[in-house]
Formats: C-alpha cells, sequence, structure tokens
C-alpha cells in the first residue's frame, strides 16, 4: 500500500471506541467520512500515518490535519493526550497481525 500511495507511510483513521480502522486513502478526510457514514462518532475518529518499514514507536505517527480539534483539547495536527495514543496503538496493533 505505502509504495502504491505515498511511498513509505499509508494513512489511516482509528475509531478507538469501535475499534475499525479505515485505511489507505489519499486524504484522513475520506477515510473519517468513510468511518462516520458507518456510525462512528466524531470524537472516537483519529488520524494516523502508519510507516510499514518502521519498528516499534516508530511504526505509528499520531499527525493529520482532522485532528485538530480545540473543543476537545487537541490544539495541533498530532495527538497530544498520551493516553489515547495507547489507545490507537492497540486498536492497530489488534487489527494488524
Amino acid at each position: 500500500m505505502a509504495k502504491r500511495g505515498f511511498g513509505d507511510l499509508v494513512k489511516a483513521v482509528v475509531d478507538v471506541k469501535r475499534h475499525v480502522m479505515a485505511i489507505d486513502a489519499s486524504l484522513h478526510a475520506d477515510e473519517e467520512a468513510l468511518l462516520l457514514s458507518q456510525g462512528s462518532q466524531q470524537t472516537d475518529v483519529w488520524g494516523v500515518n502508519l510507516y510499514p518499514d518502521l519498528d516499534g514507536d516508530d511504526f505509528i505517527e499520531f499527525d493529520s490535519m482532522i485532528n485538530v480539534r480545540p473543543s476537545e483539547g487537541n490544539m495541533s495536527r498530532n495527538i497530544q493526550d498520551i493516553h489515547l495514543q495507547k489507545e490507537i496503538r492497540a486498536v492497530i496493533a489488534a487489527l494488524i497481525r
């Protein structure tokens, strides 16, 4: 997927409540829209980039425009809440074995 798209990364959006993920679109916003159309709630979906050639903490980058949510305390593209990052890591780990 990465080689077909951006070369070294794959965009993904994770629903931390439903434990599902949309993956491999050109924009996080498209993946977000897909999950929302399937019943996800806005507060539960977060954008990440996956780097298949990297391991450990480097595999997931918590960076996306859809993550900018001042009303939820996230003031940047990066997911600032460490607990939320752990939740996202757990969902991804369960889905990518």
